[in-house]
């Protein structure tokens, strides 16, 4: 084989790592070696470690590139690697049934990548290759030819929007944080879960962005709160700020403009209270996790009672863009109200599971079944929640809307920290409100009573409707609640906490009057109100189900009908899910 180049990607975030990614790395570099590959095409042959593409389901993804002709490869395991090396790098020809096929397409043709675009592009370890890609020139366009105020009116302009919670207007808030009477303040990058991505594979962005904002607000000192147990985004991110301030990035007197501006760490609970900017500032401050009553908002009075903007790592991994590209460039995409894009994990019951970055306004549908690849199992759609567990149940019927800021609050929903959960027709949606609520009741704080008590009456009551046991009165009172929450407590997390109950009754009504009328669970998953029962004239006695019942409720003879005797079985299901014939049914 005669060739002048040969580069190999190997995505390298969590997902990757998982996958066995470390290894199909090392293999590909002894492999590459051992054939002697440099002699034979005349060239060095590129290694390189790249961040995840999102695709997370069909890691560890691989990109073989000889003379800028791109191959990439799916579920590539450790075993494969010394194939890919004989045949495609020696040999010349590409392995067609590894190659990434039209799942990975349609995966990624409808989105719209520009922030997770790097992320499977650059070495995230690597400070020239975000240079390369004109990395810290916005930075440095911002402090030396840009006033604070110019910045913040080309962010404002933009119609940027807090990516993490409600929405509020990104450049707004860093103006209501300038104009204050302080000499000191701060800034804060909030790495959260959807952030791992970003963290892990264009760490820069994230500070630079800071960097940015920073000069804006007139800060001379920033942090970013993430968790430890985010192992590989801190060693990433740690990384990236230690090359920033070795190319005088961050530091005294940064692009000789006479700015001093350094970053640091914060390292937050496992609490999902932190997500709301208040008890994060108690928790750098170094107390307990809670909310601060408000007015005075952290823009005005924040952390140590200086003035503080907190935003999340995806709004500043946009802010290099709109100064490097222009507001207008940036208001271009999306809607009116809802500007850029937004990143969101789409899960469950879809067929490609992963994190996507789209346009504002995207339609809910397009989302599912041209990204998503449509329901796995080929079973039909059933609601999508949006928002993570705060977010609201979205029913099939309005699968059309498009997802922004204000169509979203229209139906009760948020766009929240960027969750997206698909269920199909097997999903009961009052157990699925009732794993929302349990969780958000496991996460409140305490620290006002209707977050405290509401959220633990609401998750009895749900209980009861599950068990069998509720009424209708006690529809009645999950709306009262309801009501009283979103009024008066003292944080988001309360005021959407009954989000999902909210979403979920004025969609699915009828599902509930099934459980408390009907003592019924139309989709079969609620153990108590489930009856697991052989049909005799099916049944061909193989006993599958009967080796799979864990609690012998299955009784019979081989060859024979089989039987469930009702007062041993658990409920679980065990036996309906081995029946290869349909011979059990729920009623």
């Amino acid at each position: 084989m005669s060739t002048s180049s040969v580069e190999i990607k190997v995505c390298l975030g969590t997902s990757g790592n998982a996958a066995g990614g470390e290894e199909v790395l090392r293999l590909f570099r002894h492999y590459v070696f051992d054939r002697a590959v440099e002699a034979r095409i005349g060239t060095r042959c590129e290694f390189r470690k790249v961040g995840c593409r999102g695709f997370c389901s069909k890691d560890v993804l691989v990109d073989v590139i000889i003379n800028g002709s791109k191959t990439t490869y799916q579920s590539v395991k450790p075993i494969m690697v010394e194939r890919i090396v004989d045949d495609h790098i020696v040999g010349g020809g590409p392995i067609p049934e590894w190659m990434a096929g039209d799942e990975y397409t349609s995966f990624h043709s409808k989105q719209y990548k520009i922030i997770l675009g790097p992320c499977g592009e650059i070495d995230p370890e690597n400070i020239d290759d975000y240079i390369r890609m004109n990395g810290y020139r916005a930075a440095r366009k911002a402090v030396t030819k840009m006033t604070p105020d110019g910045v913040i009116d080309v962010v404002t302009q933009s119609g940027l929007r807090g990516r993490g919670g409600s929405g509020f207007s990104t450049g707004e808030k860093w103006r209501i944080c300038r104009g204050q009477k302080n000499d000191t303040r701060y800034i804060i990058g909030n790495v959260g879960e959807v952030n791992r991505a970003l963290a892990e594979g264009n760490p820069h962005a994230i500070i630079e962005g800071l960097l940015i904002g920073g000069y804006a607000i007139g800060a001379q000192k920033g942090y970013l709160y993430i968790r430890e147990r985010y192992h590989l985004s801190v060693e990433r991110l740690r990384t990236a700020l230690d090359q920033a301030r070795d190319k005088g990035f961050i530091g005294k007197d940064i692009f000789g403009s006479g700015f001093d501006f350094n970053i640091e760490f914060s390292f937050g609970t496992e609490s999902f209270i932190c997500g709301e900017e208040t008890a994060l500032m108690e928790s750098i401050e170094g107390k307990r996790a809670m909310p601060r009553y408000r007015p005075p908002f952290p823009a005005e009075k924040g952390l140590w009672g200086m003035p503080t903007v907190i935003n999340n790592a995806e709004t500043f991994s946009n802010i290099p863009l709109i100064i490097g590209m222009g507001a207008d460039w940036f208001s271009s995409i999306g809607t009116a109200e809802s500007k850029g894009t937004k990143v969101f994990t789409l899960s469950g019951k879809v067929k490609n599971n992963g994190l996507v970055e789209i346009p504002m306004g995207m339609p809910l549908r397009e989302i599912v079944y041209s990204i998503g690849g449509g329901i796995a199992g080929n079973r039909k759609l059933k609601a999508v929640q949006v928002g993570g567990p705060s977010g609201g149940i979205i029913p099939e019927s309005m699968i059309d809307m498009g997802l922004d800021y204000e169509s979203l609050r229209k139906v009760g929903s948020i766009v929240g920290s960027g969750g997206m959960v698909v269920f199909d027709d097997e999903d009961c949606i009052v157990s699925v409100t009732k794993f929302f609520v349990e969780f958000l009741q496991r996460e409140s704080c305490g620290e006002c009573t209707p977050c405290r008590i509401g959220t633990k009456r609401m998750l009895e009551l749900l209980i009861k409707i599950t068990d069998g046991t509720g009424e209708i009165e006690d529809l009645d009172t999950l709306n009262r609640l309801s009501g009283i929450m979103t009024a008066s407590s003292l944080c988001g997390l309360g005021r959407t906490a009954s989000n999902p109950f909210i979403t979920s009754f004025n969609h699915f009504r009828d599902e509930y009057l099934a459980h408390i009328r009907d003592k019924k669970c139309p989709a079969g998953v609620c153990p108590a109100l489930v009856v697991f029962m052989v049909v005799p004239e099916k049944c061909k006695g193989c006993g599958l189900c009967r080796k799979a019942c864990p609690a012998g409720a299955v009784t019979g003879e081989i060859k024979k009908a089989h039987d469930i005797n009702q007062e041993l079985c658990i409920k679980c299901g065990a036996c309906y899910k081995v029946c290869k014939l349909k011979a059990i049914k729920k009623q």
